[in-house]
C-alpha cells in the first residue's frame, strides 16, 4: 500500500458495537510522522445508504453511503460487530458491494461478528477466520467453507483479517499498523494506548478456567476447576477428578461434558495449556520446568499441545509474547 495517508473505511450497520469501531479508529488515529506529527491514516465511516448509525451506546455516528466510496482508494475495509448483525446480512445492497468491489480493495478485516459480514459476502471462504468465542460455532454452520478457530484473538489469512471482539479490534489494528509502517510506528501507538504491541494472534481470546465457568451455569464445578489449577502436576485422571466431586467416573464423565461442553481429559489439557501460557508469558522459568509444573510431564509433550491449539510452539510463544523483563 504506498499511498500515505492510508485509506480506513469502517463499515457500520444498525446498532453497531461502539467499541468495535472507535478502538481501532482510535489506534490509527495514533499512527503518526514522527518527525511532523502528520497523521499516516485517513478513516471514514460507511454503510449501505449513508446518514446517521445508531449504536448499542444510543450515540449515532454518521456515515457516508458506500455508493459514494471509491474502492479503488481504499486501504482497508473494516466490518465492524453489531447487536442486530444477522438482520444486516439481508440488506442486498451491502452484501452485493462488498461481493462485487472486494478484489479492489488490498486488505479486508472485521471486529467481533462482524465476520458474519465477509462471510456472507464470501470472503471467508477457504480461509481462516475468528470471531467472538461465543459465536463462533454460529460462524463455522453459516459459512461452511470457513476455517473457524475459537481460540485466536485475531487471525490473519491473506489480505483477510478477522479478531474476536471488542478490545481485540484494537490487537489487530496495531498488527495492521505494524505491517503498514513497521515496529516501531506500531509500538508508538501501543505505548500511546497503553496496550501491547502485539497481543499474540494466537493467543486466547478468554481464559479457560473462567469459559468453564461461564458455560457451567449453575457453577456446580467451580471448586473442581479452583482444585484443577492447584495441582495440574498431579495425575488428574477422570477417576480422580470423579473423587473429588463425589461421584462414580461414569456418571462423573457424563454430568461433567453436559455442563460444561467438554470431555473432563480436554478440560485438563486446556486448563495445563492456560497455566503454561501464562508462566511463559510472566516467568523466566526453563521451558522442560514449566512442562512438569503444568503436568504435562516432558516438553516435546508441552509442545505438541502449543503446536495444536495455538499453532506456535512454546519457545516462539515466549519470545513473542512474554512480558517478563
Amino acid at each position: 500500500m504506498p499511498r500515505l495517508p492510508h485509506l480506513i473505511a469502517f463499515i457500520l450497520t444498525p446498532q453497531t458495537v461502539m467499541l468495535d469501531v472507535t478502538g481501532p479508529l482510535q489506534a490509527f488515529h495514533e499512527a503518526r510522522d514522527p518527525a511532523t506529527g502528520t497523521p499516516l491514516y485517513r478513516t471514514i465511516l460507511a454503510s449501505s445508504h449513508g446518514g446517521p448509525i445508531m449504536t448499542d451506546t444510543g450515540i449515532a455516528l454518521d456515515t457516508v453511503a458506500l455508493a459514494d466510496l471509491d474502492p479503488g482508494e481504499i486501504d482497508t475495509l473494516i466490518a465492524a460487530g453489531s447487536d442486530e448483525m444477522l438482520d444486516a446480512l439481508g440488506d442486498a445492497n451491502l452484501i452485493g458491494w462488498l461481493e462485487k468491489y472486494r478484489a479492489q480493495i488490498p486488505r479486508i478485516g472485521s471486529v467481533c461478528i462482524g465476520a458474519f459480514i465477509l462471510g456472507a459476502a464470501g470472503m471467508l471462504d477457504n480461509r481462516a477466520c475468528v470471531t467472538h468465542w461465543r459465536w463462533c460455532d454460529r460462524l463455522q454452520a453459516m459459512f461452511p467453507q470457513s476455517r473457524v478457530a475459537p481460540d485466536p484473538i485475531f487471525v490473519r489469512d491473506g489480505p483477510v483479517w478477522t479478531s474476536a471482539g471488542v478490545t481485540t479490534g484494537i490487537d489487530m489494528a496495531v498488527a495492521m499498523i505494524e505491517q503498514d509502517l513497521g515496529r516501531d510506528a506500531a509500538l508508538a501507538v501501543a505505548r500511546s494506548l497503553i496496550v501491547f504491541i502485539r497481543r499474540p494472534g494466537g493467543q486466547s481470546q478468554f481464559s479457560l478456567p473462567l469459559e468453564h465457568q461461564a458455560n457451567d451455569s449453575t457453577g456446580r464445578f467451580d471448586d473442581l476447576h479452583g482444585w484443577i489449577t492447584q495441582n495440574l502436576q498431579t495425575r488428574l485422571a477422570v477417576e480422580d477428578l470423579a473423587e473429588q466431586t463425589g461421584m462414580s467416573p461414569r456418571n462423573f464423565s457424563r454430568t461433567y461434558k453436559s455442563a460444561t461442553g467438554l470431555s473432563p481429559a480436554r478440560a485438563v489439557e486446556l486448563m495445563r495449556l492456560e497455566a503454561a501460557r501464562t508462566a511463559l508469558e510472566q516467568t523466566d522459568k526453563r521451558i522442560s520446568q514449566i512442562a512438569l509444573n503444568c503436568g504435562f510431564g516432558d516438553d516435546e509433550r508441552m509442545r505438541r499441545c502449543f503446536v495444536k491449539h495455538l499453532g506456535v510452539a512454546p519457545t516462539e510463544y515466549r519470545q513473542r509474547f512474554s512480558t517478563n523483563d
